[in-house]
């Protein structure tokens, strides 16, 4: 049977060869789709790391006043803190949870070189926002008498540096080799950009009182805080700070906006994309429906030998498999290049996910535009069908 279908399709070849060009269109076009799905899923289902609901962030601009910056921070701090709707209070650097904000750093161990996202912020990030801790301990503002810096890294970091081995206690240097930092305890996820973000190496980094460019302030407020609040607080900084200005963020409204990047760009490539496999599908569908047709005088023939229904069904389902196996090959052979190259730097396991999603669909598609066609051809009784050929 096998034989025969490949025989059949032999001798149609050049009639076939479109066929099996807009399948494997299809398919590129699918594994595009399903790659970009996956990816993102994946990342989707991976922790947080944190907890942002009832949390703001509150940007705090100076302006042209350069009169005594750390002490006004300070003060808005303790002003802030003072409030009885405020129920953890963190400074940081402008890289809030869900900003657009990005710093790196090239940090050092041994062999190991790895670029590795910083987060500066005091000792109360991890209880403002709630972050659990593997191991090691979260640093304090005592720490900073030491001879180095205290971090926080992450188990995407620790892995990188130390390729599993405990990363407490080990100290870490800078891109010029000199020695900077020392790791305090590690966390395990912290996806700043939100759950669609790939969870990458991060570093928190003490952040020192008398630093004056990082002047973010994390609030958790209690529930059923509102605006009313939110007022009083920029009364309160503006009245400490004169001529300065501030933009309060709440952070469910900054995870949505990065749930907005992620996914405003996927749902518009699924539209396209939906948009050509109908049409494909409809191509299909006409191909095979006009080929089929012009085959009445075989089926007729088939018929009258004693072939059931079933099994002319199945014959022209073969047919169009067979075709949709060689365009699939010919499509997996350029898939593969992808996770072989690294070429978006994406797990591989993302685009043989992917991968078997488009053939599965392709399989379903085909499957589809040919079943009816083909069980129409089946159902014509053999004397017609003979009589009209």
């Amino acid at each position: 049977m096998i034989r025969h279908l490949f025989k059949l399709i032999w001798n149609k070849k050049k009639t076939h060869s479109l066929l099996i060009i807009e399948i494997w269109a299809s398919f590129m076009v699918l594994f595009g789709l399903a790659t970009l799905i996956t990816y993102n899923v994946k990342n989707y289902l991976e922790p947080l790391g944190f907890e942002y609901e009832n949390v703001w962030a509150i940007t705090l601009n100076n302006n042209q006043d350069t009169m005594a910056v750390a002490e006004k921070v300070q003060t808005i701090f303790q002003s802030v803190k003072g409030f009885p709707e405020v129920e953890s209070l963190s400074r940081m650097s402008d890289a809030y949870p869900f900003s657009h904000s990005n710093n790196s750093r090239t940090v050092k161990y041994k062999n190991s070189n790895v670029q590795i996202g910083v987060v500066i912020a005091d000792e109360n990030l991890s209880k403002t926002i709630n972050i659990p801790l593997i191991a090691g301990k979260w640093y304090r503002n005592t720490d900073s008498v030491g001879k180095y810096i205290p971090v926080v890294i992450n188990k995407m970091a620790e892995t990188a540096l130390f390729d599993n081995q405990p990363a407490v206690g080990k100290v870490l240097n800078d891109y010029y080799g000199k020695a900077t930092w020392v790791v305090a305890g590690v966390v395990d996820y912290y996806k700043d950009k939100a759950e669609f973000m790939l969870n990458k190496p991060i570093m928190f980094e003490l952040l020192k009182a008398d630093q004056i460019y990082n002047k973010t302030l994390v609030i958790r407020v209690k529930p059923g805080t509102d605006a009313v609040f939110e007022a009083k607080l920029v009364k309160a900084i503006t009245g400490i700070g004169k001529g300065w200005s501030s933009e309060i963020i709440y952070l469910t409204d900054a995870r949505q906006t990065q749930h907005n990047i992620t996914l405003i760009p996927v749902i518009i490539f699924l539209i396209i994309c939906s948009f050509l496999l109908v049409n494909v599908a409809l191509g299909l569908f006409g191909i095979l429906n006009l080929s089929i047709a012009r085959r009445r005088g075989e089926i007729g023939l088939r018929r009258a030998m004693g072939a059931t229904e079933g099994s002319v069904t199945a014959q022209f389902l073969g047919e169009i498999w067979v075709l949709a196996s060689f365009s699939l090959v010919l499509g997996i052979l350029f898939a593969i290049q992808f996770p072989l190259m690294n070429v978006f730097d994406v797990a591989g396991g993302v685009y043989v996910t992917a991968i078997i999603i488009a053939i599965v669909v392709i399989f379903i598609i085909v499957t589809l535009c040919a079943w009816y066609p083909s069980r129409q051809a089946s159902r014509i009784h053999p004397a017609i069908a003979l009589h009209e050929d």
